[in-house]
């Protein structure tokens, strides 16, 4: 299975996951020259790719998001608000095209 990035790409925002949009998924299937977009997902419905969401949805805390149904005084933000962005973790590691 071949995987590819679109990252920051015109591509990407034609398929829901441009710059400042968030990650998304797609699955594309190629019958000779057609392509067809089969499924795509982003925001909540690509944390099932991410091991890390299902570790912090059983840890005492949760992921501290405001969503969750926890008793007074628990911390708690905004979602996603404590995830690192691809621009976080680029500027810690800087541009790997480099």
């Amino acid at each position: 299975m071949t995987w590819y990035s679109s990252a920051e790409s015109a591509f990407g925002a034609d398929m829901d996951s441009g710059p400042g949009e968030g990650f998304g998924f797609n699955v594309f299937l190629r019958d000779g020259d057609d392509v067809y977009r089969t499924w795509h997902t982003n925001g909540r419905g690509a944390e099932r790719f991410s091991v890390s969401f299902a570790i912090s949805d059983v840890l005492p805390y949760g992921r501290q998001e405001q969503w969750q149904d926890v008793p007074e005084g628990w911390p708690q933000d905004p979602t996603y608000s404590r995830w690192l962005t691809s621009q976080d973790v680029a500027a810690m590691y800087g541009d790997a095209r480099a």
